[in-house]
């Protein structure tokens, strides 16, 4: 059980982080929600509204739909097509006719073939399932838009979890802009002075801006991929990756530029999982990092 109730808190943090948006704009998160006897370990709700610029904030409120937006998770070690159709019929009768549902359904056993045969022959347009075996690595899909969009999006097997690193995009910038305007005087230097003038140092702004960025995600973009297995880290292409049965304990590490990492330690190494360069919780974070480590 305590690998599905790290899912929960996984699914939590990406719907937090804004994982789903792509769905909806989820605002409201709740844990342990009860529908009829049905206990839902993560039920979030929202809307297609846009919540940014005016201009977009106004063609939402006349364009879009205003249908409300569920998201639910329930978890169990073995779902059956009995299971799935209370599931069904108690969001059914909880929610509006129009409202669309979301549903993510973990299993910790493998798919059994009626089950998975229940899943994909669901026809109803306003419920989307995607449902996956922590043991099989398999996923089952509902056959309609809401199914393959949430099973696109969701992610419980291997969450990836990164956010834009602004210090790091202003030193790519910085980089990009010093060497190109250290050439455009080198160039005025050689004889031609009008290389150095408010036109060509707005075009190397905008150059650097753009150039920037590049070097920033192949260079410094950070991303951390958790499973129950192991940890991949991505800095630009640098990739390294490790398993949690290879280290005895963990800790949490302020690096000299203050940010926050979890050590990981064994006898003869140690690695940072970058935290806050990923937006990842501190708290949440040592907590099931630490219990994975101990469960070897």
């Amino acid at each position: 059980m305590y690998e599905l109730n790290r899912i929960a808190d996984l699914v939590e943090e990406q719907i937090v982080k804004g994982g789903l948006r792509w769905l909806a704009n989820f605002d409201e998160i709740r844990r342990n929600y009860a529908i009829g006897d049905t206990i839902f370990p993560i039920y979030a709700s929202g809307g297609l509204q846009e919540k940014g610029f005016i201009l977009s904030r106004a063609y939402s409120a006349l364009i879009t739909p205003r249908y409300k937006i569920h998201f639910l998770l329930f978890m169990a070690p073995q779902i059956d097509p009995k299971a799935l159709k209370k599931i069904i019929l108690s969001c059914k009768s909880k929610f509006g006719q129009n409202d669309w549902i979301f549903l993510g359904l973990v299993q910790s056993q493998p798919f059994e073939k009626t089950a998975k045969e229940a899943i994909t022959s669901i026809d109803d347009k306003t419920v989307g399932i995607a449902a996956f075996s922590l043991a099989s690595k398999e996923k089952a899909v509902s056959n309609n838009v809401l199914g393959k969009g949430l099973a696109k999006q969701l992610r419980l097997t291997e969450p990836k979890f990164e956010t834009f690193d602004l210090p790091n995009y202003v030193k790519s910038f910085a980089i990009i802009f010093c060497a190109g305007t250290a050439l455009l005087v080198l160039i005025a230097l050689s004889g031609l002075p009008q290389a150095v003038q408010p036109l060509t140092l707005l075009f190397m702004t905008v150059f650097s801006i753009i150039a920037g960025y590049r070097l920033y995600k192949t260079r410094y973009h950070t991303t951390l991929s958790l499973n129950s297995k192991g940890f991949t880290i991505r800095e630009g292409t640098k990739i390294m990756e490790g398993k949690w049965s290879d280290y005895t304990d963990v800790a949490i590490y302020i690096t000299p530029r203050h940010e926050t990492c979890l050590r990981l330690k064994s006898n003869d190494k140690k690695v940072d999982l970058p935290l806050s360069r990923v937006g990842l919780s501190r708290k949440d974070s040592f907590e099931t990092i630490r219990q994975l480590i101990k469960r070897k």
